[in-house]
């Protein structure tokens, strides 16, 4: 009898506690982004995670509220807060702006009262292979940027380190308390003019969410662009107005019946973009009026 109450429980803590990569996943980095692995992965474990949210939820939003309240204009916020706290939560997001999850994640934390643990799966490219990237991590995320993909062409064989990384994001994104993920099914910034155009969608969030089984909510995000300064100093001076729109939880079911397949994955994917499209066609028609 006790055996079959502790095993679930062991089961679990072996879930929610952070992951590491093989000897040879972590060969692959040289010594900059061996460091910057593992200060990451500490600064995203335990007692520090809740410090460093602590600073998202009091400092980081401040100060993204205090650089967009004129321009600010958010949708649907209640698809967020009637989320259950206890399962985790992805937000699947369009991406033009560097600044978009950041700005998504401010409006969570000062407009819900729901718990928050907040990870960005990055392009590990400056922010794992630089100090200075370290530092923007610690400036900007709050050390969420985590965990890192290496995906540069010239350096495929560190791409054997990703197959860590998918399985600490589909642990994330399986179970913990308050855990939000940030997700951009594109895979990289769009930088077509026109807000309500899309790049394809990549396989990579259907195979975490096939994995994982968590709670998806769309968002279509307008109005934010990559210039900082500009950004900042629009609040003021009558900068494009900032849009974000948060759908309703996605109901996926009829793809878990499916093999697990990379088309399958792929189907996933771009069924979350037609829903991020979806919002975007709101938005043009709220833009109209």
């Amino acid at each position: 009898m006790s055996q079959d109450l502790t095993a679930p429980a062991a089961s679990q803590i072996q879930q929610t506690t952070p992951l590491l990569p093989t000897h040879e996943e972590i060969s692959v980095l040289d010594t900059v982004e061996s460091i910057a692995f593992r200060l990451v992965r500490r600064m995203n474990t335990g007692a520090w995670k809740k410090f460093w949210t602590i600073c998202q939820r009091h400092i980081g939003s401040l100060w993204i509220y205090l650089a967009t309240y004129n321009l600010m204009n958010v949708f649907g916020i209640e698809n967020v807060e009637n989320t259950n706290p206890d399962r985790p939560l992805v937000l699947v997001a369009n991406h033009r702006s560097f600044f978009d999850m950041y700005t998504v994640s401010s409006v969570v934390f000062r407009r819900t009262s729901r718990p928050v643990y907040l990870y960005f799966p990055v392009r590990a490219k400056f922010f794992y292979d630089n100090p200075v990237g370290w530092f923007v991590n610690l400036v900007m995320g709050w050390w969420a940027m985590y965990p890192p993909f290496f995906r540069e062409t010239k350096e495929a064989r560190k791409r054997a380190f990703d197959k860590f990384s998918v399985r600490e994001l589909v642990r994330l994104c399986t179970v913990g308390r308050g855990h939000v993920i940030g997700f951009h099914p594109e895979g990289k910034r769009n930088l077509d003019p026109d807000p309500y155009k899309f790049l394809p969608a990549q396989p990579g969030i259907g195979k975490v969410v096939y994995d994982a089984r968590p709670q998806v909510v769309p968002v279509f995000i307008g109005g934010l662009i990559n210039d900082l300064p500009r950004q900042v100093l629009g609040n003021w001076t009558g900068g494009e107005k900032v849009r974000i729109w948060f759908g309703e939880p996605v109901d996926l079911s009829e793809f878990f019946e499916k093999r697990d397949s990379i088309r399958t994955h792929k189907e996933i994917a771009d069924f979350l973009m037609t829903r991020i499209a979806d919002l975007g066609e709101r938005d043009r028609e709220w833009m109209k009026s």
